[in-house]
């Protein structure tokens, strides 16, 4: 049998009628809308008397390299594992973006025989949520930009103006444009610019948000702009958050599909891990825990991005409680840290994987030692990966205590991580003192400061003086106790994308502080960050093609 490609894979399959995996759950028919004979909206609102039983395991990963580590796969497999224990599993993943889609990444519906299906729609338009998001983004914007051409009564400097449209689609000639120009009647000239549609702010909100007025209110603390004398201006002020809701009603509801081997699987929005918070709705999360009594889900990037700000503002904000974390690595990538080229991953090299572990071992550690949580290193098998070279990792990890899975749900599906989800399981029973890598009171600056000292191990932060000021008004606005999202590299640990491994005598520098009030915290922005990607060299867009009977190829 020649290889066959993700899409081959999933294209297929027999999958379920949807319908028929949503009564598998107990889900009462009138709470699921379909969306076609494969996709439905379930109602949260049906399911609100159930309780939240569950135990929450996450998945995270080690930092990303180009060898690719599997995170999203290994999900999806470990849930179709937890089935094939006899679990009653769930998992709850994020919606991909169609930026990375038609980009570099590809799609985000796992691998192999570890897939969500349908697999195409999942990676296209799915049901709509984030044009949704995208289109309660723009009236945002424009409400904003017509207050301010019929008279500004609010007194907005058009130089503060901090709110950005939106756009799903990687796009850097809008990163930074001129518009309003041609006339008074066409609006007043500004500097402006796009974000893609995933680091927008409603992206975060609509995936913190518990229900549809918590939704509208966080929506309506927005801070969008700031006036002469320097005070916050909000969606409120601009009289939107109804409007915005109107627009977000249905998509706030989370969307049902199923694995390759019929496991129930709740994908529901999407923010960029870098620049938000990177994990899949509260609302996903919540109803997935009523309805299962395993929910595995995700975040986004490393550990020490994802991770970290699933636990300091998703588990913070919402009161949810892991019971377990799994953190993926490959061979290959560990090598890839201890400084062999791309090219020479698939020959043995004990040497390289041995200055390589650290980086897996400190993101171990962090998830013991900073958060309080049990783990497993799941090893992502690939056919180049040697008997010593796994021998190795696994002496290692055991060495801190902690248990290693071979995962081979890429070419098993969920026959290839039950040995995994054995061990997930048997964590899940053990007591854990879960808590966070700083406390809320901290003023701003030493939350950054515990944040790169105890879970990036650097010497320490440094502001620049736009930080500095930037942190004084943040401070004296009442914004000071919120948490921080950490915009950096997903590259390193430090702020440095060449630092590869577990670096050490570094400082990380915060150039820029923003609120994001409606979500419920504020971004710190390291390095070169950007919120608009653009295409590469060869965008995987050239590859995709659909025949005459409307089959997608292409896609991965």
């Amino acid at each position: 049998m020649g290889f066959k490609t993700d899409i081959q894979i999933a294209q297929e399959a027999t999958p379920r009628i949807i319908n028929d995996i949503a009564a598998s759950l107990g889900i009462p028919e009138e709470a699921v809308e379909n969306y076609g004979r494969y996709k439905a909206k379930i109602d949260p609102k049906a399911l609100k008397d159930l309780p939240e039983k569950a135990k929450l395991i996450l998945v995270t990963a080690i930092t990303p390299t180009p060898a690719g580590e599997g995170k999203t796969t290994t999900s999806v497999g470990l849930t179709d594992g937890l089935r094939k224990i006899g679990k009653n599993a769930v998992v709850a993943l994020r919606e991909p973006s169609l930026g990375p889609v038609f980009g570099i990444k590809g799609g985000a519906a796992g691998g192999g025989y570890a897939q969500v299906i349908p697999m195409e729609d999942i990676n296209l338009h799915f049901t709509g949520d984030f044009h949704a998001i995208g289109a309660a983004n723009n009236l945002l914007a424009a409400m904003l930009d017509n207050h301010i051409q019929q008279g500004n009564s609010l007194g907005i400097d058009p130089k503060q103006v901090t709110w950005k449209r939106a756009v799903d689609m990687n796009d850097r000639q809008l990163r930074h444009i001129v518009d309003g120009l041609g006339g008074k009647v066409q609006g007043v000239p500004r500097e402006d610019g796009f974000e893609i549609t995933v680091a927008s702010e409603i992206m975060a909100v609509f995936c913190l948000a518990t229900d549809l007025m918590d939704l509208k209110a966080r929506l309506a603390r927005i801070v969008v702009a700031y006036t002469y004398d320097g005070k916050p201006v909000t969606a409120h002020d601009l009289k939107a958050e109804g409007a915005m809701t109107a627009l977000l009603k249905d998509a706030i509801k989370p969307n049902l599909v199923q694995t390759l081997e019929g496991t129930p699987a709740f994908i529901h929005g999407g923010p960029f891990a870098n620049i938000a918070h990177g994990c899949n709705s509260v609302s996903a999360t919540r109803t997935a825990l009523k309805l299962a009594d395993y929910v595995v889900t995700e975040a986004g990037f490393a550990a020490d991005l994802g991770a970290e700000k699933f636990f300091d503002i998703k588990c913070r904000l919402t009161g949810l409680k892991p019971s377990a974390v799994v953190v993926v690595a490959t061979v290959r990538a560990l090598k890839y840290h201890g400084g062999v080229p791309k090219g020479d991953l698939n020959t043995e090299n004990l040497e390289a994987l041995e200055k390589g572990l650290p980086n897996l071992l400190q993101h171990v550690g962090n998830i013991r030692d900073v958060f309080g949580l049990p783990c497993v290193v799941a090893i992502n098998a690939f056919p180049t990966d040697t008997a010593a070279e796994l021998a190795l990792v696994e002496k290692r990890c055991n060495e801190l205590g902690v248990n290693v899975a071979l995962s081979e749900v890429w070419a098993k599906g969920g026959e290839g991580g039950m040995a995994l989800a054995e061990e997930v399981v048997r964590l899940c029973e053990e007591p854990n003192c879960f808590g966070f890598s700083y406390p809320l009171d901290m003023n701003i600056e030493e939350k950054l400061d515990a944040i790169c000292r105890r879970v990036y191990h650097a010497d320490g932060v440094s502001l620049t003086a736009n930080a500095k000021k930037q942190a004084q008004q943040l401070t004296e606005l009442g914004f000071d106790k919120l948490p921080i999202c950490m915009a950096k590299t997903q590259y390193s640990f430090s702020d440095d994308a060449g630092l590869l491994g577990a670096p050490k005598g570094f400082t990380v520098t915060v150039r820029n502080l923003k609120v994001s009030a409606g979500a419920g915290f504020i971004v710190a922005l390291t390095g070169d960050i950007m919120t608009m990607p653009g295409l590469p060299r060869v965008p995987a867009a050239e590859k995709i093609d659909v025949d005459a009977d409307g089959r997608i190829s292409g896609l991965f």
